[in-house]
């Protein structure tokens, strides 16, 4: 009878683990996207895409991190990639954004294959300072992955980015800025 018990006990204590392992995870993304887009029409478009950024998604807690390096960010024009690195962004002094924030009444098992609008709130930060972000992005599940996509809108003025007044009217007052991150 002893024996007995202790093997429901053990096999209990397993479930309990297994379950608890299976729910509380980190799912990752290192080959995210983020673009921004802040063209003027009848001016050269203003836009840059990186390719290389990591996002993490804590499963247990509902929180998600990403961390773009400001040097991935590429240009169509090289002028006009330097110029941003160098001149507006300052890349050598902000080497990188990053966004942290939490999933607002999101539980991963009620997501499906068809995407859900989820409200994600959380702070960007850029060029040395911190922006607020509430926003709603697409959330879907992708066989043992989760896949978040959306954008949101932010200013140079968020994050105290001074534009010439040579080019001032070349680039527009809002920037729209999109993400893509298929996290396993």
């Amino acid at each position: 009878m002893k024996i007995r018990r202790t093997t429901i006990t053990i096999t209990l204590l397993l479930l309990a683990f297994t379950s608890f392992k299976s729910t509380a995870q980190r799912l990752v993304d290192k080959n995210g996207t983020v673009e921004f887009e802040a063209s003027e029409a009848l001016f050269e478009p203003v836009e840059a895409k990186n390719e290389s950024v990591t996002a993490v998604m804590d499963t247990e807690k509902n929180e998600i991190a990403s961390l773009a390096l400001i040097k991935g960010f590429r240009f169509k024009n090289s002028l006009m990639e330097e110029h941003f690195n160098e001149n507006y962004i300052e890349s050598e002094t902000y080497p990188k954004a990053t966004f942290k924030g939490k999933l607002i009444d999101f539980n991963i098992t009620d997501l499906g294959n068809e995407p859900k609008k989820v409200r994600v709130d959380g702070k960007l930060q850029l060029h040395g300072k911190e922006k607020n972000i509430d926003t709603h992005l697409d959330v879907s599940k992708s066989g043992d992955g989760v896949v978040i996509r959306g954008s949101f809108i932010v200013t140079p003025d968020d994050f105290d980015i001074k534009i010439p007044s040579i080019v001032k009217n070349k680039i527009a007052k809002e920037v729209k800025v999109s993400l893509d991150f298929n996290l396993n």
